[in-house]
């Protein structure tokens, strides 16, 4: 048999494709559909007038089909720094944005710079699994920040775990899978905490443009040496509808991203091209109709937040972006729970055991007691279905 890198091998299977094998060959009755909430991603195309610009450049433009800049599109580099300056209220170069094949890429891409083997970073419960699966992939500790009901990670907390193996921080916000938005004073808590440690903090905001707040959702930026601490990270995927294009970036040091740039040339050579045409072609023209996709998913969260009112059992711990996160009623683990929801409600969720350690492996409890619900494709009837089938639910 052919080796297998250990740590490859104690690494968990990627949960969405587990969670798809739990309906490979079963048959749901017309009065009762499958309801699909286990990924965040947009089923839908993306507006026209982008799919013809991307369509255009196919059919129109050589340079679409050869190797790019490895950090990406020059123009695509410059517009979101323009954008983001604007929108964060302070001064963010070109050369200090870097585009990727998506977000995840841009995670691994920033983490093989900073850690490796036997090097440690900080991560809230629950977590989002990608960034858990990569880290134990190249052997780099995850040192789990647990949180409590409120789902909201404490700086002081996490000040007591950092080491001399301590090399960043990671946060999502919105945050996937809880909802939650942190608060513009908790990022700059852990801003300076990463600041006066040494350490890197690491913010995804793939979520950002369907947060609540109106106006930037932290003023990170506008610390004029913001670069010396800050890695931000995005995706043009669920803003755009563009998951199967690959498109994600990167905002940090020209010196940081020097480094990414290794890792990036040995991996994907550069971005997809035809994606950044589009990602750009988006930015530029299609601000209003993200501000209506904006307004629909808060709809949505508004309606799923209503309708948890009349579950009696149920909590609802967090609701924003693309996700609710749920505490369930049963005294049962989460993953048998979800499972057992395909057959009887006819519901594909993902449990808490995928975004956390169980109790036995060191966890709090909280992992087997939730479920993440990804609402974002479901509309306002469909929401209302969900929960009258969670209501019906004995288990």
């Amino acid at each position: 048999m052919q080796p297998i890198n250990p740590t490859y091998r104690r690494t968990f299977a990627p949960p969405v494709m587990e969670a798809r094998r739990w309906i490979e060959g079963k048959r749901f009755s017309p009065e009762q559909p499958l309801i699909l909430l286990s990924q965040a991603a947009p089923v839908d195309p993306p507006p026209r007038g982008l799919a013809q610009a991307m369509a255009d450049a196919l059919m129109e433009n050589p340079a679409a089909h050869l190797y790019g800049p490895v950090l990406g599109m020059p123009e695509l580099r410059a517009e979101l720094a323009a954008q983001w300056s604007a929108a964060y209220g302070g001064v963010i170069a070109p050369e200090q944005v870097a585009v990727t094949a998506g977000c995840n890429q841009a995670f691994t891409a920033v983490m093989s710079t900073l850690a490796g083997a036997g090097d440690e970073v900080i991560v809230p419960l629950p977590f989002y699994f990608n960034h858990k699966m990569w880290l134990d992939m190249e052997g780099v500790g995850c040192v789990a920040l647990p949180t409590g009901d409120d789902l909201m990670p404490d700086p002081e907390r996490a000040a007591a775990l950092v080491t001399e193996r301590t090399r960043a921080i990671v946060l999502v916000s919105p945050n996937n899978p809880t909802g939650r938005e942190y608060p513009p004073e908790l990022l700059r808590a852990f801003f300076d905490l990463a600041r006066t440690r040494g350490l890197a903090l690491i913010l995804d905001e793939t979520y950002r443009d369907f947060h609540s707040q109106d106006g930037a959702p932290h003023g990170l930026f506008a610390d004029p040496d913001w670069d010396d601490t800050l890695i931000h990270l995005y995706s043009f995927s669920k803003a755009y509808r563009l998951t199967g294009h690959r498109v994600g970036a990167i905002m940090a040091s020209g010196q940081r991203l020097a480094e990414v740039e290794k890792f990036l040339d040995t991996v994907a050579i550069c971005p997809p091209q035809v994606g950044q045409i589009g990602a750009l072609w988006g930015m530029r023209n299609l601000k209003d109709w993200l501000a209506g996709e904006r307004a629909e998913i808060l709809a949505r969260r508004d309606a799923l937040v209503a309708g948890f009112q009349r579950l009696p059992g149920w909590e609802l711990m967090g609701c924003g972006a693309y996700f609710a996160y749920v505490r369930h009623p049963f005294g049962k683990p989460s993953d048998v729970v979800a499972r057992e929801m395909v057959d009887k409600a006819a519901l594909l969720v993902l449990p808490g055991t995928m975004f956390g350690p169980r109790r036995a492996e060191g966890g709090t409890g909280q992992a087997e007691a939730t479920l993440r619900i990804a609402f974002a494709n479901a509309d306002a009837a469909g929401l209302a279905e969900v929960v009258d089938r969670l209501s019906a639910l004995d288990l």
